[in-house]
């Protein structure tokens, strides 16, 4: 079976929206600033784009705090071509350890991010269901350490139970990932060195102690 290429798929939709002449609304779930500079960039040309900050998953808080200024601060500082708005969602971090019970020791990028890419995904579904939008996705697929198979697996399982289509994505296709970093340089954004919980933060921490272990 041949393996789906993402990046084509949106291109045709993109295609088909610009013969169309319309301007789509598209509620897009944000992980962090770097991640979302370049999909903003990108998707604004052709989206009325709604960004939601929902991210139980961080800890501590003063970390995700951290995270929604500076998401705050580059959709203020970036110019798009049609609107960017930016909605906060509720930030209760016991969802997140709800999800992952059982799954603490599971190594990065195995099921419990999977399920953790769910529950967020989730929750956009459900937001942009009732809020009318045409579109859902997440920028999650940017990175190269996501897995963008199982990304879009999982919004087309939300699309078909919530009714609202999901915009297929991998977006560090298109040297989409390294002009995140140059927008990340060019805003002095934040870069965060772990993904948001408590278990990639220590997975992160173990290799800057090997990598200095090796260093000596």
């Amino acid at each position: 079976m041949n393996k789906r290429n993402y990046q084509k798929e949106l291109d045709k939709l993109i295609e088909n929206v610009r013969k169309e002449g319309r301007t789509p609304r598209l509620f897009l779930h944000a992980c962090c600033a770097p991640c979302s500079s370049y999909v903003m960039e990108y998707l604004s040309q052709y989206f009325e784009i709604t960004i939601f900050f929902y991210n139980p998953n961080i800890a501590p808080e003063e970390e995700y705090a951290h995270r929604v200024a500076e998401i705050r601060r580059l959709i203020g500082e970036m110019e798009f071509t049609h609107p960017v708005s930016l909605v906060e969602g509720h930030y209760d971090p016991k969802e997140f350890y709800d999800m992952a019970k059982g799954l603490e020791d599971v190594p990065e990028g195995g099921e419990r991010c999977f399920k953790c890419y769910r529950l967020r995904m989730e929750e956009a579904a459900k937001i942009a269901r009732d809020g009318g939008y045409d579109y859902f996705t997440t920028t999650l697929s940017i990175s190269p350490l996501k897995n963008a198979e199982k990304i879009n697996e999982i919004g087309e399982e939300l699309s078909g139970i919530y009714k609202v289509t999901h915009l297929p994505s991998d977006f560090k296709k298109k040297n989409g990932y390294k002009r995140s970093i140059e927008l990340s340089h060019e805003h002095e954004l934040y870069r965060q060195n772990y993904c948001g919980c408590v278990f990639s933060k220590r997975e992160a921490q173990e290799r800057d102690r090997q990598r200095n272990a090796e260093n000596v």
